[in-house]
């Protein structure tokens, strides 16, 4: 497992349109999955024990989004060869036992993936209401494992200050997550 760290944010970047299968038996797209005041497109998987580790932390702050218009939603773009716990059935499983309250969509051709330069699982992208990219940070300060509460709320704090003013903090810190399992050619 290869850990790495996304790129700083480039801000004003339009995020990239898509049209994915989720979990949920319907297809989701970029005009789909936005709220009025802005989206967080997040990378994740099943197996990673950095996703693992903020999970639950991923519910409760994309729920709190909702509530300021921030539509969310989670890609899974590994190749799930190498990693079963990353298949279709198991995205099914664990969207079902932890009630995403976002779409959880397959990005099987890996397409979307590289189109938004994702690098890692989480890696998090915020857009405002005109879909420029915002924050390009960590959840909070959780690795491997999940920091004490209390902590900081980076992610969420961001995406709130997105949706009052349609600009993120200027001054994030990257996340770190295991790198993105590309398919071999």
């Amino acid at each position: 497992m290869v850990s790495l760290s996304p790129p700083v944010c480039d801000f004003g970047r339009p995020a990239p349109d898509f049209d994915l299968p989720g979990v949920d038996g319907r297809r989701h797209t970029l005009a789909s999955a936005r709220g009025p005041k802005g989206l967080l497109v997040m990378f994740i998987c099943n197996h990673c024990p950095y996703v693992k580790a903020v999970i639950q932390r991923i519910v409760r702050d994309t729920t709190e989004l909702a509530a300021l218009g921030v539509g969310s939603i989670a890609i899974m773009s590994n190749d799930p060869t190498d990693y079963p716990e990353d298949s279709w059935q198991n995205m099914e499983r664990i969207a079902h036992e932890l009630e995403f309250p976002f779409p959880y969509v397959l990005d099987q051709t890996q397409a979307v993936a590289q189109a938004y330069g994702a690098v890692c699982t989480p890696d998090f992208f915020g857009y405002n209401d005109r879909l420029e990219l915002q924050y390009r940070g960590r959840l909070d300060e959780s690795r491997k494992e999940t920091a004490a509460a209390g902590v900081r709320r980076d992610l969420f704090e961001a995406m709130r200050q997105v949706a009052l003013t349609g600009q993120g903090p200027p001054r994030q810190i990257a996340g770190i997550g295991c790198s993105i399992k590309w398919r071999s050619s």
